[in-house]
Protein backbone atom coordinates (compact mmCIF):
# COMPACT_ATOMS: atom_id res chain seq x y z
CA UNK A 1 0.00 0.00 0.00
CA UNK A 2 2.79 2.49 -0.20
CA UNK A 3 5.51 3.40 1.91
CA UNK A 4 5.36 6.22 4.92
CA UNK A 5 4.27 9.41 3.57
CA UNK A 6 6.24 12.78 5.42
CA UNK A 7 3.18 14.87 5.37
CA UNK A 8 1.33 15.71 8.82
CA UNK A 9 -2.50 15.14 7.07
CA UNK A 10 -1.49 11.21 6.72
CA UNK A 11 -4.30 9.03 6.95
CA UNK A 12 -3.89 5.85 8.67
CA UNK A 13 -4.99 2.85 6.32
CA UNK A 14 -5.84 -0.89 7.72
CA UNK A 15 -6.40 -1.91 4.45
CA UNK A 16 -7.70 -0.65 0.87
CA UNK A 17 -9.57 -3.74 -0.85
CA UNK A 18 -11.81 -4.82 -3.56
CA UNK A 19 -13.16 -3.92 -6.16
CA UNK A 20 -16.15 -5.81 -4.81
CA UNK A 21 -19.83 -5.47 -4.05
CA UNK A 22 -21.12 -3.63 -1.05
CA UNK A 23 -22.14 -6.18 1.10
CA UNK A 24 -25.11 -3.80 3.58
CA UNK A 25 -27.35 -0.58 3.87
CA UNK A 26 -28.94 1.48 0.95
CA UNK A 27 -25.75 0.58 -1.53
CA UNK A 28 -25.94 -2.99 -1.36
CA UNK A 29 -24.91 -4.67 -4.51
CA UNK A 30 -22.63 -1.57 -5.55
CA UNK A 31 -19.57 -2.65 -6.89
CA UNK A 32 -17.09 -0.59 -4.57
CA UNK A 33 -13.43 -0.55 -3.53
CA UNK A 34 -13.08 -0.46 0.50
CA UNK A 35 -10.86 2.13 2.00
CA UNK A 36 -10.56 1.00 5.79
CA UNK A 37 -9.00 3.57 8.17
CA UNK A 38 -7.22 2.40 11.33
CA UNK A 39 -8.79 3.61 14.85
CA UNK A 40 -12.20 4.12 16.49
CA UNK A 41 -13.59 5.88 19.11
CA UNK A 42 -15.57 3.11 20.37
CA UNK A 43 -15.13 -0.58 21.09
CA UNK A 44 -18.59 -2.35 20.62
CA UNK A 45 -19.13 -5.83 22.12
CA UNK A 46 -19.68 -7.60 18.54
CA UNK A 47 -17.21 -5.39 16.17
CA UNK A 48 -16.22 -7.62 13.16
CA UNK A 49 -13.60 -5.18 12.64
CA UNK A 50 -11.09 -5.40 15.40
CA UNK A 51 -8.18 -5.17 13.34
CA UNK A 52 -9.64 -1.75 12.51
CA UNK A 53 -10.50 -0.57 16.09
CA UNK A 54 -8.04 -2.38 18.41
CA UNK A 55 -4.76 -0.49 19.15
CA UNK A 56 -3.21 -3.80 19.46
CA UNK A 57 -3.13 -3.84 15.91
CA UNK A 58 -2.22 -0.33 15.24
CA UNK A 59 1.64 -1.45 13.84
CA UNK A 60 -0.37 -3.14 10.90
CA UNK A 61 -1.86 0.60 10.15
CA UNK A 62 -0.12 2.36 7.52
CA UNK A 63 0.17 5.77 7.30
CA UNK A 64 -0.58 7.06 3.70
CA UNK A 65 -0.65 10.46 1.73
CA UNK A 66 -3.85 10.88 -0.01
CA UNK A 67 -1.79 10.47 -3.38
CA UNK A 68 -0.94 7.20 -2.31
CA UNK A 69 -4.53 5.89 -1.38
CA UNK A 70 -5.91 7.02 -4.56
CA UNK A 71 -3.08 5.73 -6.23
CA UNK A 72 -4.07 2.07 -4.90
CA UNK A 73 -7.38 2.65 -5.67
CA UNK A 74 -7.00 2.83 -9.14
CA UNK A 75 -4.34 -0.15 -9.21
CA UNK A 76 -7.66 -1.92 -8.11
CA UNK A 77 -10.12 -0.55 -10.04
CA UNK A 78 -8.04 -0.32 -13.68
CA UNK A 79 -8.35 3.49 -14.24
CA UNK A 80 -12.15 3.47 -13.73
CA UNK A 81 -13.80 5.66 -11.76
CA UNK A 82 -15.75 4.23 -8.86
CA UNK A 83 -17.44 4.30 -5.57
CA UNK A 84 -15.26 4.86 -2.87
CA UNK A 85 -16.84 3.29 0.46
CA UNK A 86 -14.95 4.99 3.58
CA UNK A 87 -14.96 2.46 6.69
CA UNK A 88 -13.08 1.91 9.57
CA UNK A 89 -13.22 1.78 12.32
CA UNK A 90 -14.44 5.41 12.78
CA UNK A 91 -13.36 6.76 9.47
CA UNK A 92 -14.42 10.18 11.11
CA UNK A 93 -12.05 10.31 13.01
CA UNK A 94 -9.70 10.96 9.59
CA UNK A 95 -8.50 13.46 7.65
CA UNK A 96 -10.38 12.68 5.04
CA UNK A 97 -11.71 15.69 3.30
CA UNK A 98 -8.79 15.89 1.14
CA UNK A 99 -9.02 12.62 0.12
CA UNK A 100 -12.46 12.90 -1.13
CA UNK A 101 -11.97 16.58 -2.70
CA UNK A 102 -9.06 14.73 -4.66
CA UNK A 103 -11.03 11.57 -5.84
CA UNK A 104 -14.24 13.57 -6.95
CA UNK A 105 -12.09 15.67 -9.06
CA UNK A 106 -10.53 12.06 -10.72
CA UNK A 107 -14.47 11.23 -11.44
CA UNK A 108 -14.73 8.99 -8.26
CA UNK A 109 -18.20 8.47 -5.72
CA UNK A 110 -18.13 8.87 -2.31
CA UNK A 111 -19.69 6.92 0.77
CA UNK A 112 -18.53 7.03 4.04
CA UNK A 113 -20.36 4.84 7.30
CA UNK A 114 -19.95 6.21 10.58
CA UNK A 115 -21.11 5.61 14.16
CA UNK A 116 -21.91 9.84 14.16
CA UNK A 117 -19.67 10.10 17.04
CA UNK A 118 -17.34 12.85 15.15
CA UNK A 119 -19.16 15.38 12.81
CA UNK A 120 -16.88 16.96 10.21
CA UNK A 121 -17.46 19.70 7.81
CA UNK A 122 -16.62 17.33 4.85
CA UNK A 123 -19.11 15.32 5.17
CA UNK A 124 -21.16 17.29 2.51
CA UNK A 125 -18.93 15.96 -0.10
CA UNK A 126 -19.58 12.88 0.23
CA UNK A 127 -22.28 11.18 -2.00
CA UNK A 128 -23.81 9.30 1.16
CA UNK A 129 -23.31 9.29 4.18
CA UNK A 130 -24.60 6.26 6.50
CA UNK A 131 -24.98 6.93 9.91
CA UNK A 132 -24.89 3.28 11.70
CA UNK A 133 -25.21 4.72 15.27
CA UNK A 134 -24.90 1.96 18.18
CA UNK A 135 -27.69 -0.04 19.68
CA UNK A 136 -27.36 -0.95 23.66
CA UNK A 137 -26.27 -4.70 22.52
CA UNK A 138 -22.81 -2.57 21.24
CA UNK A 139 -22.09 -1.71 24.91
CA UNK A 140 -21.98 2.12 23.60
CA UNK A 141 -23.52 5.35 24.64
CA UNK A 142 -25.25 7.73 21.73
CA UNK A 143 -24.68 11.43 22.14
CA UNK A 144 -27.89 12.16 19.57
CA UNK A 145 -26.75 15.51 19.73
CA UNK A 146 -23.87 14.75 17.73
CA UNK A 147 -25.56 12.35 15.39
CA UNK A 148 -28.49 15.24 14.54
CA UNK A 149 -24.95 17.52 13.51
CA UNK A 150 -23.86 14.79 11.50
CA UNK A 151 -26.93 15.15 9.35
CA UNK A 152 -26.86 18.77 9.46
CA UNK A 153 -22.99 18.72 8.39
CA UNK A 154 -24.08 16.29 5.31
CA UNK A 155 -26.15 18.90 4.19
CA UNK A 156 -27.43 18.11 -0.34
CA UNK A 157 -25.79 14.89 0.67
CA UNK A 158 -27.73 11.56 0.63
CA UNK A 159 -28.04 10.79 3.96
CA UNK A 160 -29.28 7.18 5.27
CA UNK A 161 -29.60 5.56 9.15
CA UNK A 162 -28.35 1.76 9.32
CA UNK A 163 -29.04 0.21 12.54
CA UNK A 164 -27.72 -3.55 13.75
CA UNK A 165 -30.54 -5.27 15.52
CA UNK A 166 -29.56 -8.01 17.86
CA UNK A 167 -33.06 -8.15 20.00
CA UNK A 168 -35.61 -6.89 21.46
CA UNK A 169 -34.14 -4.11 23.22
CA UNK A 170 -32.59 -3.03 20.25
CA UNK A 171 -35.17 -2.97 17.97
CA UNK A 172 -37.31 -0.95 20.39
CA UNK A 173 -34.45 1.93 20.20
CA UNK A 174 -34.14 1.45 16.58
CA UNK A 175 -37.73 2.33 16.25
CA UNK A 176 -36.94 5.49 18.56
CA UNK A 177 -33.99 6.52 16.47
CA UNK A 178 -35.75 6.74 13.44
CA UNK A 179 -38.37 8.46 15.07
CA UNK A 180 -35.36 11.12 15.71
CA UNK A 181 -34.68 11.42 11.91
CA UNK A 182 -38.17 11.34 10.09
CA UNK A 183 -36.83 12.40 7.32
CA UNK A 184 -34.24 9.43 7.03
CA UNK A 185 -34.42 6.05 4.91
CA UNK A 186 -34.04 3.97 7.60
CA UNK A 187 -32.24 0.32 7.03
CA UNK A 188 -32.40 -2.87 9.59
CA UNK A 189 -29.86 -5.85 9.68
CA UNK A 190 -28.94 -8.36 11.64
CA UNK A 191 -26.73 -8.88 14.18
CA UNK A 192 -23.35 -11.05 13.11
CA UNK A 193 -22.83 -12.50 16.28
CA UNK A 194 -20.19 -14.87 15.96
CA UNK A 195 -17.37 -12.57 14.70
CA UNK A 196 -13.89 -13.95 14.30
CA UNK A 197 -11.02 -12.98 15.92
CA UNK A 198 -9.30 -10.49 14.00
CA UNK A 199 -6.29 -12.79 13.00
CA UNK A 200 -8.46 -15.29 12.26
CA UNK A 201 -9.24 -15.75 8.12
CA UNK A 202 -11.37 -18.62 8.49
CA UNK A 203 -14.62 -16.85 7.74
CA UNK A 204 -16.55 -18.77 9.92
CA UNK A 205 -20.15 -17.31 11.07
CA UNK A 206 -23.05 -18.95 12.74
CA UNK A 207 -24.99 -18.04 9.23
CA UNK A 208 -27.98 -20.01 10.60
CA UNK A 209 -28.40 -18.21 13.79
CA UNK A 210 -28.18 -14.67 11.56
CA UNK A 211 -30.63 -15.96 9.01
CA UNK A 212 -33.25 -16.90 12.25
CA UNK A 213 -32.68 -13.39 13.69
CA UNK A 214 -32.84 -11.99 10.21
CA UNK A 215 -36.93 -14.01 10.09
CA UNK A 216 -37.96 -12.51 13.72
CA UNK A 217 -36.58 -9.03 12.22
CA UNK A 218 -38.36 -9.06 9.00
CA UNK A 219 -41.41 -10.92 11.02
CA UNK A 220 -41.43 -8.16 14.19
CA UNK A 221 -41.08 -4.89 11.30
CA UNK A 222 -44.47 -5.94 9.39
CA UNK A 223 -45.76 -6.83 12.93
CA UNK A 224 -45.49 -3.31 13.58
CA UNK A 225 -46.73 -2.22 10.40
CA UNK A 226 -43.60 -0.39 9.79
CA UNK A 227 -43.44 -0.34 5.94
CA UNK A 228 -41.20 2.60 4.91
CA UNK A 229 -38.20 0.93 6.79
CA UNK A 230 -35.85 -1.72 4.34
CA UNK A 231 -34.64 -5.05 6.12
CA UNK A 232 -31.87 -6.02 4.74
CA UNK A 233 -28.92 -9.06 5.17
CA UNK A 234 -25.22 -8.67 5.13
CA UNK A 235 -24.64 -9.29 1.71
CA UNK A 236 -21.15 -10.11 2.10
CA UNK A 237 -21.18 -12.44 5.51
CA UNK A 238 -23.52 -14.68 3.68
CA UNK A 239 -20.99 -15.22 0.44
CA UNK A 240 -17.51 -14.67 2.38
CA UNK A 241 -18.06 -15.41 6.35
CA UNK A 242 -16.40 -12.67 8.04
CA UNK A 243 -13.32 -13.61 5.84
CA UNK A 244 -11.05 -10.24 5.33
CA UNK A 245 -10.65 -8.23 2.30
CA UNK A 246 -13.60 -9.23 0.33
Amino acid sequence: MGGIPAVRDAIRISEIFGPTIQGEGALIGRPTVFVRTGGCDFRCSWCDSLHAVDAAYRDTWVPMSVGTVLDEVERLSGGVPVLVTLSGGNPAIQPLGPLIAAGRDRGHGFAMETQGSVMRDWFRDLDMLVLSPKPPSSGMETDWATVAACVDAAGQAETVLKIVVFDEVDYGWARDAAARFPGLPVCLQPGNHTPPPPDDDSATVDQAGIDERMRWLVDRVMQDRWFSVRVLPQLHVMLWGNKRGV
